[in-house]
């Protein structure tokens, strides 16, 4: 069963957590929206891009794997075998992993324009 995050605080921190998983695999672009209210589906999408299928993969596997071991578990996957479009969904957030062709196609920032772009935390950065 997904682990939902109750507080805010906890939603917020593991969305920012997943950020810098895809940093830390050289993800490109990578994208925060906050959706809350925009839609009731999940309070944000994490879109990252890949450089080849298997990039894309591998971004989604380690996502998988890093955020079961801080206790959160993606309730469903999708695209982990064809490494095009690998979705995560974690309940409070989902996880759109993009082969660049088929972000730019689908372009899902600009469908959700209305949507609040977050600053994805840096670390060791200075805000």
């Amino acid at each position: 069963m997904a682990t939902s995050l109750s507080s805010s605080g906890a939603r917020d921190g593991a969305v920012q957590l997943a950020a810098q998983f895809c940093l830390d695999m050289k993800a490109n672009d990578v994208v925060l929206l906050n959706l809350q209210g925009v839609t009731d589906m999940t309070d944000y999408f994490l879109i990252a891009s890949g450089t080849s299928d298997t990039h894309v993969r591998s971004i989604g596997e380690h996502l998988i794997a890093e955020l079961k071991k801080k206790g959160y578990k993606v309730h469903h996957s999708e695209g982990l075998q064809q490494g095009r479009w690998v979705l995560l969904d974690f309940v409070d957030f989902v996880v759109h992993v993009f082969h660049p062709t088929l972000r730019s196609f689908y372009q899902l920032e600009r469908l959700w324009s209305d949507a609040e772009l977050v600053t994805v935390d840096q670390p060791g950065v200075l805000q």
